[in-house]
């Protein structure tokens, strides 16, 4: 029965690990990134986040609201991260990578030459 309580444990650090860190992720996003890429608004996202990692320091993970926070999370990590970071250009260094302001999608823009 120990092993079994061991396991929730590390489970119930590994939800509220994962839960802070997208509240972190969401919270350094900029707000104009939520609204270009139409996945509500920064402090829904927020709010909703905080939320769930509140419930998750505090509830058991056999309780129903923890799995509620976790849907919430999963949400935000698979589908808004992901539009955030193609608006905001990507994630480490930030910005661009490579190439010069006139490329396009398809290459480097010579003029219509």
């Amino acid at each position: 029965m120990q092993g079994f309580a061991n396991f929730m444990w590390l489970l119930s650090l590994a939800l509220i690990a994962f839960s802070g860190f997208a509240l972190v992720d969401a919270a350094v996003r900029r707000e104009d990134a939520y609204r270009a890429a139409d996945k509500k608004t920064k402090p829904f996202w927020l709010i909703i986040l905080g939320l769930a990692f509140i419930v998750n320091l505090i509830f058991n993970i056999m309780s129903f609201l923890p799995i509620i926070g976790l849907v919430a999370t999963i949400v935000y990590m698979v589908d808004v991260r992901p539009a955030l970071r193609q608006i905001t250009g990507g994630g480490r260094g930030g910005g661009r990578r490579g190439g010069s302001s006139s490329d396009g999608p398809y290459g480097p823009y010579n003029g219509g030459r």
